[in-house]
């Protein structure tokens, strides 16, 4: 899809007006049966947190376009069906928990948590509708540490579920976190973890410090695919310290950031990351984010500093002329609008992440339409997933040379990603 090219002269929004507004589809589409939506129903998503069902009622969700009912019932088992009857159409948000299934409030149509239609009250036993075997269809499901995972792919194409090493993490507790909606596409939430230069911008130099002042020097960056994804490295010097950053996407819609209280001031190896967050898409111009948050005592701010800081500027909630003073993620990222035209964007240099993000999903999603397995090598196996993110501080006075000291950063930054990033397979 060719780019829109800047105007040509002053004042010149007229010609900018009229330029093509395309639609990439092929990444943007969620629903069943798009290209995009067949690839991430690949993965396990999460839908909901559990909890949300301790009131013994149904939960109606909104996940890939699709519309669902999430309940347990009364022998504790869970099940994801679709939301409409398969009788007369009713919602089975209103349907009645029982001791099996879920039964509609309409006519008494009865659903077991795998899709079996178990009884058809009123039907004569004689009617092909009560003898026969019918399934009105449900999604595997799995729950992990305080949230619900459904895989919503072709039965027999289900992958491991997905754990990440920092889940078993010692010393952390690792609480689910999320349930914050946002007005548009999943890609352009998820993308904004491979834009490092934000950072220093949006939550730094452009209205004051949202992490940390270290934050305003703007790095050193070095993109790199993982085996997982996508991750940049960014390192900034702070006094006498290299500080070297890493975040990552991993595929399709998981990412991973280290600490946002970092100073750089202390040198420490190996800082872990502080959440493992799916950018879910709710449909194309929807976003529910789900993950858990890692919380290590030993850290140098409260749990409620934590939760502060990683929420803030994530929603609209916030008086509107404040947000136009002190702007964050919600206000960058949803007003580019319900799904960004790529075709109007004009990437640089710095946008590398961007651009293999979007590459190694557009691949994927060919993989997929080939008839190809789209998930990652390093996903499957009975090991935890290894992944990447991290903070490194060491110690490396200036010298008051300015390419001395930039050889220095960049050999740091070379350590870093030969000893925490692997190479993708087939490249050594």
């Amino acid at each position: 899809m060719p780019n829109v090219p800047f105007a040509d002269q002053a004042y010149g929004a007229y010609q900018q007006a009229r330029a093509t507004n395309d639609l990439d589809e092929k990444l943007m589409k969620v629903g069943p049966g798009t290209p995009g939506g067949e690839y991430l129903r690949r993965f396990w998503q999460p839908v909901a947190f559990t909890n949300q069902l301790d009131k013994g009622l149904p939960l109606r969700l909104r996940i890939l376009g699709e519309d669902l009912v999430l309940f347990r019932d009364g022998s504790r088992r869970l099940g994801l069906l679709p939301l409409h009857c398969s009788h007369r159409g009713s919602s089975l948000e209103f349907g009645i928990i029982r001791e099996r299934g879920i039964q509609c409030c309409y006519h008494g149509w009865l659903y077991d948590v795998d899709g079996r239609i178990l009884d058809t009250p009123g039907e004569p036993k004689s009617s092909p509708l009560r003898c026969r075997t019918h399934w009105h269809g449900a999604y595997p499901i799995q729950e992990y540490k305080g949230l619900v995972f459904a895989y919503f792919g072709p039965p027999d194409r289900k992958p491991p579920f997905p754990l990440f090493d920092m889940f078993e993490a010692k010393n952390f507790d690792h609480e689910p976190w999320g349930g914050l909606v946002r007005d548009c596409h999943w890609l352009q939430v998820t993308e904004n973890v491979v834009d490092p230069v934000h950072t220093a911008f949006l939550h730094t130099i452009i209205s004051g410090s949202q992490f940390t002042d270290s934050f305003g020097v703007i790095p050193a960056l070095r993109f790199e695919e993982t085996p997982l994804g996508v991750a940049y490295v960014a390192s900034r010097r702070v006094n006498d310290n290299l500080w070297v950053r890493c975040a990552e996407v991993m595929l399709p819609n998981i990412y991973q950031l280290p600490p946002v209280w970092e100073t750089g001031e202390q040198p420490k190896s190996d800082q872990l990351p502080i959440q493992t967050v799916w950018e879910v898409p709710i449909d194309d111009t929807h976003t529910i984010n789900l993950g858990f948050n890692h919380y290590d005592p030993g850290d140098p701010i409260t749990r409620e500093e934590f939760h502060d800081q990683v929420g803030f500027g994530q929603m609209a909630d916030r008086p509107y002329e404040e947000r136009q003073r002190v702007p964050g993620d919600w206000d960058a990222q949803v007003t580019i609008g319900p799904a960004g035209r790529h075709a109007r964007e004009r990437l640089g240099w710095a946008d590398q992440g961007v651009l293999m993000l979007r590459r190694r999903l557009r691949q994927a999603i060919q993989d997929v339409e080939e008839g190809r397995d789209p998930i990652p090598d390093a996903y499957r196996g009975n090991a935890a997933i290894r992944t990447h993110s991290r903070d490194w501080v060491r110690d490396s006075p200036a010298t008051g040379n300015e390419d001395q000291d930039r050889k220095v950063s960049e050999e740091l930054t070379e350590q870093f990603v030969t000893e925490i990033i692997p190479p993708l397979p087939g490249t050594t």
